[in-house]
């Protein structure tokens, strides 16, 4: 049966949709796990999306991908998101990219194992503990998968732990930017201001999210040449903010810090602060989004999901002992 991290894949799932002749009669449905609870099992199909009773699943497992990105899509995302996500202190080994924002979130705080660190993986490794080791900090590795499956195996040799897995979702700016059907349409959304630096009360709900922002939180934050600071206010106050970035040779939108207020959602402000970036980015040149989200994020994938994302795919944060 599934589990909470197949949220986010591609399933199948093999329903009971009735009885003759005493025996069971089974219906077969492909699509993108979107939402798993103890009563049904939610997947979007290519007819749209099917809420099944657990009680009718005769059996349901995760599939692979029908494509696979290629080693250069994978490696040119993950270098437009490390453009949109700058820590203050950086080096390399070979391609690798090591990056440290005083421990503020991981993925400003460890290395990117993309391309060759030009020496074996062994030494490469021994390498990344000691440049943490240099700074006081714990050595963090994020392997996109499954181009870093060799880095993954030789950290699980080492005894290295992993985070909760994180999907990398992508989807067309056009898909962002087209108008909405009248009956999907949220009417009297307020306005969403855009602007190129953070307010006060911007930087306050991303401290709340973040556990605080240190120094090295605001140049990981603003560092970025092309970048759009999103909110949302009703009668003058801050219900739903996110950041947008444009890198990778100006075709991505990388989407962040997406938050709205706990007594604010479910009115469609996310979708118009997403959407409100998706809009500047376009007139930018841009022409995909992406964003992050973990896996257990079982809300969040299924707002990403109803506005066009898919996963392009995964990564994990590795610890050391």
């Amino acid at each position: 049966m599934l589990r909470q991290q197949d949220v986010g894949h591609r399933i199948v799932v093999r329903r009971i949709v009735g009885i003759r002749e005493g025996r069971p009669l089974f219906s077969d449905a492909l699509g993108e796990l979107v939402e798993l609870t103890e009563t049904h099992i939610t997947l979007v199909t290519a007819g749209g999306p099917l809420r099944v009773p657990v009680g009718e699943v005769h059996r349901a497992k995760r599939v692979p991908p029908a494509r696979r990105p290629t080693a250069v899509a994978v490696v040119d995302l993950e270098s437009a998101s490390d453009e949109a996500w700058p820590a203050p202190v950086r080096g390399r080994l070979g391609d690798w990219r090591l990056r440290s924002a005083a421990g503020w979130t991981g993925r400003a705080n460890s290395a990117l194992p993309i391309g060759d660190p030009d020496r074996p993986l062994p030494a490469a490794l021994d390498a990344v503990q000691r440049w943490y080791a240099d700074l006081g900090q714990p050595a963090l590795v994020n392997t996109p998968l499954p181009l870093a499956a060799p880095v993954g195996a030789e950290l699980d040799a080492r005894g290295w732990t992993a985070r909760p897995p994180v999907l990398v979702q992508t989807v067309p700016l056009t898909t962002l930017t087209a108008p909405q059907p009248v009956a999907l349409a949220v009417a009297d959304l307020p306005p969403v201001a855009l602007a190129v630096a953070p307010t006060d009360d911007w930087l306050a709900i991303a401290a709340d999210r973040k556990g605080g922002l240190p120094e090295a939180a605001r140049h990981v934050l603003t560092a970025v040449d092309r970048i759009r600071f999103a909110e949302l206010r009703v009668d003058g106050r801050l219900l739903a903010v996110g950041r947008g970035t444009v890198t990778g040779g100006g075709r991505w939108l990388g989407v962040s810090l997406l938050e709205v207020l706990p007594e604010a959602r479910r009115r469609g402000y996310a979708a118009a602060v997403v959407r409100a970036l998706a809009g500047w980015a376009a007139a930018e040149g841009a022409t995909r989004a992406f964003l992050q989200v973990e896996q257990r994020n079982v809300g969040a994938v299924a707002l990403y999901h109803r506005l066009g994302f898919t996963t392009h795919h995964t990564y994990l944060t590795r610890v050391a002992p």
